[in-house]
């Protein structure tokens, strides 16, 4: 396959005139000029990596603005999604996840990293199951899936027992690490597709299991990513200090060994020492600024983060947004409004605040999902979005643009056409399942009442 683009984003920059031949999914060549035969797009750039994914919760999304009495946060959000997965049957996740994952080819995203937790029916029978079903919806949209089975234990730290409506998402150290060895037997089935794991957090794992799932993992896959969520809460923040004398970013640097394929998810509330100590190990910071602005969970400092080097990714999350821009645009406009300042994510070698913020996700994405991904390269696997080139052209489109504009001037999705593994999932707009997904997602969602 040859795809000839007037406008490309390469590694190393923006191109005019270049050739992509692409065999079996990664690109082989960069060919300058017009291949004879090849399918002419207009401006390319890489697909965007989508760190943190918990599928499910996209279908309560509209479900959770209510104001009750009280303060509302996160906690009380919580019961609200207890709530509502109370009432998910396997085929009914399975239908979610794939009208998601149609939503984020759509919107640019390639790649998704599916942090799951809801490992069993309603019966707490087939955990396998239940991960087969997103393996195959993932497949059915077409999107590149880095599979994150959640390790879940307890309530609470100090080993609290289990609440009830948490019991859909508990295992033994022992059959996850079993569940584990089966994801990995899937990746066997299903294209494009890896796993790692996913301690849900230090408050749901002791120390000993969250070792021994680690050592499992990278025995079966030594890159294999490692997401944690980590200082979502300042509650979180408050009991770790309290349980373990430390807070969670510290003690998690003390006992374990990060790397760059460890993704900490939000670590909202930490300090400097900690900030400096992610730096130094060379883990990546899983953001996700829709939902922890939906949540009221805090601002990162992501300034100060990535001015000392640190390495980050988006994610959306709960999907109450399922648009990168949107969280690229959030990343730096959060910042903004903390610092009172204007054009702050970039440095000097990319002043571009969109160029450097694509990029830098990319970068950060591909370490902690799959490690060839993230740029349009030979040897890269060829997941390339196609902008709408006449919605282009109503904003500033010179090269140095055209990140900008796509990320903070237009309010329209410029996502003309998706290629995800070398082949086209998205064209014109289009998915070939869209009508069928949206049409049985539409139908499930009728059957949920009362689910506040």
């Amino acid at each position: 396959m040859y795809i000839y683009a007037e406008k490309i984003l390469l590694e190393s920059g923006w191109a005019k005139q270049q050739t992509l031949h692409i065999e079996n999914g990664i690109i082989v060549e960069v060919i300058k000029g017009y291949f004879e035969g090849a399918e002419s797009v207009g401006v390319v750039i890489p697909g965007m990596i989508n760190c943190h994914s918990h599928a499910f919760q996209r279908a309560f999304a509209g479900f959770s603005e209510i104001k009750r009495t009280g303060d509302d946060s996160f906690w009380s959000w919580r019961e609200v999604m207890y709530h509502f997965l109370d009432k998910l049957g396997i085929e009914d996740v399975g239908i979610i996840a794939r009208q998601l994952y149609i939503e984020m080819l759509k919107a640019g995203y390639t790649r998704v990293a599916e942090f799951h937790y809801l490992h069993f029916d309603k019966n707490l029978t087939s955990a396998a199951t239940m991960a087969k079903t997103i393996f195959e919806s993932a497949q059915q949209a077409g999107i590149g899936l880095t599979f994150l089975p959640v390790l879940y234990q307890y309530s609470g730290f100090g080993q609290k027992a289990p609440l009830s409506n948490q019991e859909r998402f508990i295992h033994s150290v022992d059959e996850f690490n079993q569940l584990v060895t089966q994801c990995f037997e899937y990746t066997e089935i299903y294209k494009n597709t890896n796993v790692g794991i996913a301690p849900h957090s230090l408050r749901a794992v002791d120390k000993a299991s969250l070792l021994s799932a680690v050592e499992h993992v990278r025995c079966l896959d030594k890159r294999a990513p490692i997401h944690i969520h980590i200082a979502e809460q300042q509650k979180e923040v408050d009991d770790c200090l309290s349980f373990y004398k430390k807070r969670p970013v510290q003690w998690l640097i003390d006992n374990v060994k990060l790397d760059e394929y460890w993704c900490l998810v939000h670590a909202t509330h930490i300090n400097e020492v900690e900030r400096k100590a992610i730096i130094n190990k060379k883990a990546v910071v899983g953001i996700c600024p829709t939902t922890e602005a939906n949540l009221g969970d805090g601002v990162f400092p992501t300034l100060e983060f990535v001015a000392e080097g640190g390495c980050f990714a988006i994610g959306s999350d709960s999907h109450i947004s399922v648009n990168p821009t949107e969280e690229l645009r959030w990343l730096e406009y959060a910042q903004r409004l903390v610092k009172q300042k204007r054009a702050l994510l970039a440095c000097t070698q990319q002043p571009s605040i969109g160029h450097f913020l694509w990029t830098q996700a990319l970068a950060g994405g591909e370490s902690v999902t799959k490690p060839n991904l993230g740029v349009l390269a030979v040897g890269k696997q060829a997941d390339m979005l196609v902008l709408n080139s006449e919605l282009l052209a109503t904003f500033a489109s010179d090269d140095e643009f055209i990140l900008d504009s796509l990320v903070f001037a237009s309010q329209s999705n410029m996502i003309k056409d998706v290629m995800v593994n070398g082949a086209w999932v998205i064209k014109n707009g289009h998915h070939k399942f869209e009508k069928q997904s949206r049409q049985d997602f539409s139908t499930l969602l009728s059957l949920f009442k009362n689910v506040t």
